[in-house]
């Protein structure tokens, strides 16, 4: 049976790396067909804004997987980044990166047991991308975890270590701090782990798995985290075993997965037969599993592995005096072909299964108590205050406190006066415990609207008779 792949070059070095990858997996005989698309810089200079252009697109749609060279994100044109595009338009929730030790690579860790994967998930939290200039000293930017977006990557997590042979995941989160957010993910990885009775779950708090990975990482199977924490540590992860350049990545969705390697396009090197394309190279036996050619990820790993750790054969980012350029380098990998190592234990590895969401156990209810509003202004904490104050004399609310920058500033705290800058928060809570009616809002809005400049509003709920809102500092 054919099976279809979208081969996108990608700019910089792309077309070198891509080709070493396509050179391989030909020389091993599969039945695979190139589909040859663009996206990238090219694209973005015949004015495309997105740098994806819609064959690229129906393409993905027919053959539901692509292996990919970096894109360039132009400065000066265009819009977002391509690679983020491709990654929304297809919602590859699921950004897997392998972190194991390769013998013969020389690091600070390489008498260490290092195997794991960071399981990122990659669609929302703050890498979502919704910011505001909210004033001219004050930007703002929308952390959204959402209940959906955390189960999918989760349960993700758990079938990826049953389909690899592991035994543990661990969820790293900062909800010691974001007890909202972070501490969604963490409340829904604690639902979902009962459903792998199999494998060990463990939550860690994400800035001590950052300290573990650097101290103990043989304690680490796989690792689920949030977008931003996972694009930190997998990062950290790759600096452990070799840096970027033997760095493989996958980004999987329900629909489509999209293959590359972790580095950039690095343009300054493109065309000079220099490049490492060992990343793109272990990123291409990842997209061989995912089709469940497992016998032939295996052989391309073990090529790379007789080649690396028993040939000791390397370009020049691992070794300065190297004649072996990219060219050679796939020569000798595709030599090596059917060749095997005795240090890289090889797991039984399984089809990936993407677990089914759980449906609905419980009824929500939900209660509006009050309004958050956010104010430009160059008053006093305590003028803002009266004058709040007078406003909600008026309406069906009253002011709670007001903030600054997350801090309670009035009622004043113990005679503390902090620095402060021109954004407010002023909470009003609906009196005598009523419920928040749109109306009354409006009016409040409006009130305050002819006093001051607000920028935008947050109504405050209970959710299952729980505040679904977190205190400012100091706030009783």
């Amino acid at each position: 049976m054919v099976k279809r792949v979208t081969l996108i070059e990608g700019d910089g070095i792309g077309p070198e790396v891509i080709g070493s990858a396509r050179r391989v997996i030909d020389a091993m005989g599969l039945n695979i067909e190139w589909e040859v698309c663009q996206a990238g810089a090219e694209v973005f200079k015949k004015g495309l804004a997105t740098g994806v252009p819609q064959e690229t697109i129906d393409s993905i749609m027919r053959t539901r997987i692509a292996l990919k060279g970096p894109l360039e994100t132009p400065v000066g044109y265009g819009e977002k980044s391509a690679n983020v595009t491709l990654r929304a338009l297809f919602e590859t929730y699921a950004n897997t990166r392998p972190v194991r030790h390769i013998p013969g690579i020389k690091t600070a860790f390489m008498e260490r047991d290092i195997d794991f994967v960071v399981v990122r998930e990659n669609v929302e939290d703050l890498y979502a991308g919704i910011e505001y200039d909210q004033t001219p000293t004050v930007a703002e930017a929308l952390k959204l975890i959402t209940r959906k977006g955390s189960e999918k990557i989760i349960r993700f997590a758990f079938e990826l270590a049953r389909a690899e042979g592991r035994k543990k995941v661990h969820c790293a989160t900062k909800a010691n701090i974001l007890k909202l957010t972070e501490g969604l993910f963490k409340k829904v990885f604690e639902e979902v782990a009962p459903d792998y009775p199999d494998i060990e779950a463990n939550h860690i708090i994400i800035d001590n798995c950052a300290h573990q990975m650097v101290l103990r990482p043989e304690i680490f199977d796989v690792l689920v985290t949030t977008n931003l924490h996972g694009d930190i540590i997998s990062d950290l992860g790759s600096g452990l075993v070799g840096g970027l350049g033997v760095a493989a990545a996958a980004n999987i969705g329900t629909e489509a997965a999209i293959f590359e390697a972790v580095h950039g396009s690095a343009p300054k090197y493109a065309g000079k037969n220099t490049i490492n394309p060992t990343a793109l190279l272990f990123t291409a036996a990842l997209m061989l599993r995912h089709l469940e050619e497992f016998e032939a990820a295996n052989m391309l790993e073990q090529s790379l592995l007789y080649t690396l750790g028993v040939q000791k054969v390397y370009t020049q980012d691992l070794d300065k005096v190297s004649p072996v350029g990219t060219r050679e380098y796939t020569d000798i990998v595709i030599q090596n072909l059917g060749k095997k190592t005795d240090f890289w234990p090889q797991r039984a590895y399984k089809p990936l299964h993407i677990g089914k969401l759980s449906e609905a156990k419980e009824k929500v209810s939900q209660k509006g108590v009050g309004i958050d509003i956010f104010i430009q202004s160059e008053l006093s904490p305590d003028e803002l205050g009266k004058s709040m104050e007078a406003i909600a004399a008026l309406s069906p609310f009253r002011l709670v406190m007001i903030s600054n920058r997350a801090l309670q500033v009035y009622p004043a705290i113990g005679g503390v006066k902090p620095d402060t800058v021109d954004h407010w928060r002023a909470r009003f809570f609906v009196k005598n415990g009523g419920e928040l009616k749109d109306g009354e809002v409006l009016s409040l809005i409006q009130a305050i609207g002819h006093k001051h400049h607000w920028m935008h509003i947050e109504k405050l709920s209970k959710i299952n008779n729980v505040p679904g809102f977190t205190k400012a500092q100091g706030e009783a």
